[in-house]
């Protein structure tokens, strides 16, 4: 009998190591974390074996250029003596990148295959809901062009100084440029590619790439938020150095963050090279942290903002969407544990779709600033 036993065990525990799980080699040399500094280009040290880049920013820094082709086009109505109205489709189609929406500078768009739609409102329950409000925004803001040459004024739109809104003071332009840096910028990044995306393989290179999928997620991260080789390298007290949408947000509502964002995507990413998953995992959250509260922030400045300009309408309008853009954008900081209610609940509470910025009260502005406070635990 205890011959037999010593028999089980052993044959259990040659099983048991035939089984084990070989323990799989690095493809890069180790990055010392000490070589990363404030000043280091974000692809320098991440190379192949042969010294070749390991880094593509393609594809993020196209859709940031998409954005940037878009955000000027809807910006034509703003100009002084604007007369020409917007086209509901090439907003549409550049958004979607569709029937070769791009010109001039931005023409090689055209030719990518990328989308900024696709990329929208990822991690949602219901995408295409999410992406057929824009749409409709942009529906909306291309009828209410159509009066680019009247005076606005409550229950008609028109132009505000160069703001140009519609019959609820609602300057949609705005209104969806800040909700795109959510719904697009904040989602795809911090929800999708440095969340769900970690999960990626990173010992197989991808099929006619030099990188692995998990580096390649993280490179996506840093090249859809910005276009500079460092982060606010070029910021001063007064300028964010060139940033563009949330990149200059960050730099604008977030000054305690915003200095930790490029030294956390560097780090991140030699974390990703060492196959640190504790430290990469570390180095995204204060990314996606970072990021939600300059979102927060944002939407509280400009309700302080609408409240600051009772008397100038301009900017009381100016400020009120771009405040909504931004309080719909909460809808993706899920670190902080918003949602869609919570972001739904605030933009009822202002009253958007009826009476507007004409008949928003100061009260009701507190109530939205308190809510997003007490949310995201700002003072």
């Amino acid at each position: 009998m205890r011959s037999a036993l010593v028999l089980a065990l052993s044959v259990m525990g040659v099983t048991a190591c035939n089984n084990e799980v070989e323990p799989k080699e690095n493809l890069r040399s180790s990055i010392d974390y000490t070589k990363l500094t404030a000043t280091t280009p974000y692809s320098s040290l991440f190379v192949d074996q042969n010294g070749a880049s390991t880094v593509d920013l393609t594809a993020g820094n196209a859709r940031i250029n998409m954005f940037r082709a878009w955000d000027a086009y809807a910006k034509t109505v703003t100009a002084a003596g604007a007369t020409t109205p917007l086209d509901a489709t090439v907003l549409k189609n550049m958004y979607a990148n569709s029937g070769n929406p791009f010109t001039g500078d931005y023409a090689n768009l055209n030719s990518t295959g990328l989308q900024l739609r696709s990329v929208t409102a990822v991690s949602a329950a219901d995408p295409e809901k999410d992406r057929k409000l824009i749409d409709e925004s942009m529906v909306m803001l291309a009828n209410t062009s159509k009066s680019v040459t009247a005076v606005a004024e409550a229950g008609k739109a028109g132009k505000l100084g160069n703001y140009l809104v519609d019959a609820q003071g609602i300057e949609w332009g705005q209104v969806i440029a800040k909700s795109l840096i959510g719904a697009y910028q904040l989602d795809y990044i911090g929800n999708v590619l440095l969340n769900e995306g970690l999960k990626a393989d990173n010992y197989t290179l991808v099929a006619g790439k030099p990188y692995t999928q998990l580096e390649h997620n993280w490179d996506e991260a840093y090249a859809n938020f910005t276009l500079k080789p460092v982060y606010a390298g070029d910021a001063t007290a007064t300028s964010n150095g060139g940033e563009t949408f949330l990149g200059a947000y960050v730099w604008e509502y977030n000054k305690e963050g915003y200095p930790k964002m490029h030294q956390a995507f560097l780090k991140g990413r030699a974390a990703i090279v060492n196959n640190d998953v504790t430290t990469y995992q570390e180095q995204a959250r204060i990314i996606r942290t970072e990021l939600e509260k300059a979102i927060a922030n944002a939407a509280i400045g400009y309700l302080k903002k609408t409240r600051e300009n009772a008397t100038d309408p301009a900017r009381r309008a100016h400020a009120y969407s771009e405040g909504l853009g931004f309080i719909y954008s909460l809808r993706y900081a899920k670190v902080a544990g918003a949602d869609a209610a919570f972001s739904d609940a605030i933009l009822n509470s202002l009253a958007y779709t009826t009476d507007g910025m004409w008949k928003v009260k100061n009260d009701q502005i507190e109530q939205a600033i308190k809510t997003i406070s007490t949310k995201f635990g700002i003072n």
